[in-house]
């Protein structure tokens, strides 16, 4: 059953995600590479949510 997405386009361009909160959880695993700002949380999406998006995001 498909209901609203769950990631979709913001008037101003951005995109937004209905998710998993995870911060906790996964920080300590984040590469060495990667940060997180003090007003950004990590996210958890299905591999099948990302996919379905993949049509309906834009190429540019």
């Amino acid at each position: 059953m498909e209901t609203c997405p769950d990631i979709f386009e913001l008037s101003d361009g951005n995109f937004a995600v209905i998710g998993t909160e995870a911060t906790a959880d996964l920080e300590p695993l984040l590469p060495a590479d990667a940060a997180r700002g003090a007003d950004e949380r990590i996210v958890v999406i299905t591999r099948d949510t990302l996919v379905r998006a993949k049509r309906d995001l834009p190429d540019a």
